[in-house]
């Protein structure tokens, strides 16, 4: 596990950097070219996003997969984590922490979307959700729990073995924050 200094946060919030690595999370490893088609951007700016993505750790090249002209690259093998109460002080840095946020809710929002655009059978539309609870009252320590209890249920159901009949990838989001009255 990493954690994501103001360094590598500053390296990450970039809208283009952060696509680029929401599309080799969801689909894998990818080249510039390929990632430069599916993001309507240049094969160089990819690149170029692709080397300082790699600079900061969060990818890797895919040297079995690569050849002298075409590379290959991949998610670093390690998780980052990310806390933004560390920056939130820090002139320097909570610039690029509200970039990176603001970015990703909105990835999560369009994630959503796309699910609610498409037309899934009915035994998918059954099991999925879109909920929300709103009568809770926490301390931050209770709050920190209750995302750490249900990051250890979600991650019982992540499996590295091949998907079966039947599977489909599934994208479990959380937002839970506390909300003035």
């Amino acid at each position: 596990m990493r954690r994501i200094d103001a360094r590598s946060l500053r390296g990450l919030a970039h809208p283009l950097r952060m696509r680029i690595l929401e599309a080799i999370e969801l689909d894998g490893p990818a080249t510039s070219t390929s990632l430069a088609a599916r993001l309507g951007e240049s094969t160089g700016t990819i690149s170029w996003h692709l080397r300082l993505l790699a600079e900061h750790g969060y990818l890797d090249e895919d040297v079995e997969r690569g050849t002298r002209r075409e590379r290959w690259w991949r998610l670093a093998a390690r998780q980052t984590v990310l806390d933004p109460g560390e920056f939130r002080d820090d002139p320097e840095t909570s610039g690029a922490l509200k970039v990176y946020l603001r970015d990703l809710v909105e990835r999560y929002f369009d994630r959503v979307r796309a699910y609610v655009d498409e037309n899934w059978p009915a035994e998918w539309q059954h099991a999925a959700a879109l909920s929300d609870w709103r009568d809770l009252h926490l301390t931050p320590t209770q709050l920190h729990n209750l995302n750490e209890e249900i990051a250890a249920v979600v991650e019982q159901y992540t499996s590295t073995e091949p998907a079966g009949a039947n599977t489909e990838r599934v994208i479990v989001q959380l937002q839970s924050f506390p909300r003035r009255s």
